[in-house]
């Protein structure tokens, strides 16, 4: 397994993939939540510096526009192509994602799809199905995996909803405090019902929420609820070998050094 970090498509954006490799990581996932740096400049600007710092872009995490509440009470009609209302605009940001991984000649896309329906017997999981089909359809003709971020659903409504979309190009970025943050399921029991279908993993912690209305408390990786040793362990029982890109989601000197803190940690569980 490698270890990486988030990188976020900007202005800067060549010394952000500089300080990748000054941290003495192997790769990185390039994020973007601005629809307008997906071009043929930027990729360029990105390829170049990936190239020179001799790493690997592992995915493309691809945001949308719109509002976008993180929680409980307006999360579920403001996140991902579920909610009606931002679909078809949402649908466009993610396939000029697909457009700008081609680019870069990285083939795996990763999303939030937002709160995926429980109920396969509705009309709105049977919508939700068939997007994210022509979402899959025009990665697979990229030559491309569409990859869920875990999170907003249970395991086990994830797997489900993959294998009704059936498109055979779909996987999982394995997001384990995500699934605490949510309140969803303990990490290392989802990946017994994920299996195969996890692609891209990240290193990241949290507690459970505890307020119904908020999501659970991010933490520094190893002072949280994740268990990464039996997580690690499962991970390479499945046969996973890819990278595990450390996100840490506040800003400044603190996010640097527990980006570090846990580049140690990890690497003394994937080498111990």
């Amino acid at each position: 397994m490698k270890l990486g970090t988030m990188v976020h498509l900007s202005e800067n954006v060549e010394d952000k993939i500089a300080d990748v490799k000054k941290y003495g990581l192997e790769s990185f996932q390039l994020c973007c939540w601005n629809m307008a740096l997906l071009t043929d400049e930027y990729a360029e600007k990105v390829r170049k510096a990936a190239d020179k710092a001799g790493l690997e872009i592992s995915a493309v995490w691809c945001g949308w526009e719109g509002e976008a509440s993180w929680d409980f009470i307006n999360g579920y009609a403001t996140l991902g192509i579920v909610p009606v209302y931002f679909r078809s605009k949402r649908v466009e940001n993610l396939k000029k994602g697909s457009d700008f991984a081609a680019k870069l000649g990285v083939c795996d896309l990763i999303t939030h799809m937002g709160f995926l329906p429980e109920n396969p017997n509705t009309d709105e999981f049977r919508e939700v199905v068939r997007t994210i089909k022509e979402l899959a359809e025009y990665c697979k003709a990229n030559g491309q995996y569409l990859l869920f971020e875990t999170g907003q659903e249970t395991p086990i409504t994830l797997k489900r909803t993959i294998e009704y979309v059936g498109t055979g190009n779909l996987g999982i970025n394995l997001d384990p405090a995500n699934l605490l943050l949510y309140g969803k399921a303990n990490p290392c029991d989802a990946v017994d019902i994920f299996g195969d279908y996890v692609r891209g993993v990240h290193g990241k912690d949290g507690e459970y929420p505890t307020d119904p209305n908020c999501l659970g408390e991010e933490k520094r990786i190893g002072d949280g609820r994740v268990n990464f040793p039996c997580l690690i362990k499962k991970l390479k029982d499945h046969g996973y070998d890819g990278s595990i890109t450390i996100e840490r989601e506040i800003d400044g000197d603190e996010q640097i050094e527990d980006i570090l803190y846990a580049k140690e940690f990890l690497g003394g569980i994937i080498n111990g």
